[in-house]
């Protein structure tokens, strides 16, 4: 009998060294070199000057990485990024919305009635194309414009690599890498700035894991959906003095759900698909730094900002000419809109939901930021409602309200809690947006794996829902 190859025998034993010494051994082996290192440099290099600020350095890194205090400062912490970028957008999207929509659009028509252009020419470029375009500017560009130097700040200032250290473990049991909790976040920003930022994981595996998941990241396009939602519907149900308190803990539940999907999914997709041995993430962590505010802020506003909102802005054209059209254009003495949310109604009532949301998921693929406004124009235009409600407004026509009368206008369409929690469960489990498929396909290469990362979330999002809408059912909720 031959003897095994001697390469063979290597393979046995590292293999039964690795189940004797378990799963932590790179890791282990990492820190000791690393000790040794600082010992022995500690012995042969004198420094002076840089004590004082290695000791606050290190100070600091003992708090912010504490296995007590390093995630509720990392949560408290990224909760104030949000929060200042939900409330310091609120002003200047009012004010961009005024601009483009309630003053730009009239004049838009007056110039179309100036030069004679028929009226079916002038209410699809203006009413569809150029109202869709508005909303994703008025809706995007503010978040983008705040949350992306707020980021990038927290980059240059050295802490986002102490949040990749805190969330290491956590990944690292999910079979993924530790650098993918930066990937993660910045897909708080954008999606497809999210997938564009796996170029740092070196692992092409641990990479497709960062892409496939971090749609499960809420970008900023899905933000107004979740708010409105948490505001009208469950933070109405509390007290004056509470109620924002739980609307914005609703959100923020949202938002900690999606991280639990994130590591759910990478945990599966790493023992399925894409198995594989985790790579070592050996990470130094950089000395803190005062940051450079202004080469932040070209960076963050035209490398990142502009850029995915010129591709969101492009996306957002055709999405408005679809929803005009399918608004105006009648077979059978109804709109086509009123026969695809017909022809949806079972499989809404299924999920929790209805026709229209269903359908405003469908034509709004191109920009999530036109999810409302189409909810609203189908509402509107496309069900039965009393001629008070809707008449106000033109078919195909996005349109912007206060939220008392949006609240008004979803309850006479037949909404109740249990379509408020399953449209957010379904904002944050549905399809990526065009922007971000089309980010995935140039990072991929592989039309397979961008078919995975459009179908995953969105058939966690038809089970989640559904199971939810049951369970609602069963218990008399609803």
């Amino acid at each position: 009998m031959a003897s095994p190859h001697p390469g063979t025998q290597l393979l046995q034993t590292a293999a039964s060294l690795r189940g004797e010494f378990g799963a932590e051994l790179n890791d282990r082996l990492m820190e000791s070199y690393l000790e040794e290192s600082a010992r022995i440099a500690s012995g042969a290099v004198s420094r002076t000057g840089q004590r004082a600020r290695l000791s606050l350095d290190r100070t600091v890194d003992r708090i912010l990485t504490s296995r007590t205090l390093g995630f509720p400062l990392m949560l408290l912490l990224l909760w104030g990024v949000f929060w200042l970028t939900i409330a310091g957008a609120n002003v200047p999207s009012s004010m961009l919305a005024s601009l483009t929509m309630d003053w730009g659009a009239p004049r838009l028509h007056a110039l179309a009635d100036l030069l004679q252009a028929p009226a079916w020419l002038s209410g699809f470029l203006i009413d569809g194309v150029y109202l869709a375009m508005a909303w994703v500017l008025s809706v995007m560009l503010p978040p983008m414009a705040i949350f992306f130097p707020l980021f990038t700040l927290l980059e240059d200032l050295g802490y986002l690599p102490r949040v990749a250290f805190n969330l290491d473990r956590l990944f690292q049991r999910a079979g993924a890498h530790g650098k993918q909790a930066l990937t993660m976040m910045m897909g708080y920003g954008c999606n497809a700035a999210g997938v564009v930022s796996t170029r740092i994981i070196d692992s092409p595996r641990e990479r497709l894991i960062a892409i496939l998941t971090n749609n499960f990241s809420i970008c900023n396009g899905r933000w107004p959906t979740l708010i409105l939602m948490g505001t009208i519907f469950i933070g109405a149900m509390a007290p004056a003095g509470l109620s924002s308190v739980i609307a914005s803990g609703s959100v923020v539940a949202t938002c900690l759900l999606g991280i639990a999907f994130t590591l759910a999914v990478s945990a599966v997709l790493s023992r399925t698909w894409l198995r594989g041995e985790a790579s070592t993430f050996s990470l130094e962590l950089p000395p803190y730094r005062p940051p450079r505010v202004l080469q932040t802020l070209y960076t963050s506003v035209i490398d990142r900002t502009l850029i995915v909102l010129g591709r969101a802005m492009v996306m957002a054209a055709p999405a408005g000419a679809v929803i005009w059209l399918i608004g105006n254009i009648h077979i059978g003495g109804a709109s086509i809109a009123a026969h695809l949310v017909s022809a949806l109604g079972p499989l809404g009532w299924l999920m929790g939901l209805n026709g229209v949301i269903l359908l405003a998921y469908i034509v709004a693929i191109p920009a999530n930021e036109i999810i409302v406004p189409s909810i609203l124009m189908l509402t509107l235009t496309a069900t039965s409602l009393e001629p008070s409600l809707a008449g106000m407004a033109s078919p195909g026509v996005m349109v912007e309200f206060e939220d008392a009368t949006v609240h008004q206008v979803l309850t006479a369409g037949g909404w109740t809690m249990l379509t408020a929690v399953n449209l957010m469960l379904f904002a944050l489990l549905h399809n990526p947006c065009s922007t971000t498929i089309l980010t995935i396909w140039k990072e991929t290469k592989s039309l397979r794996w961008t078919a995975a990362a459009t179908l995953i979330p969105l058939a966690l999002g038809f089970a989640v829902c559904t199971v939810t809408a049951a369970v609602a059912r069963a218990l008399g909720w609803v």
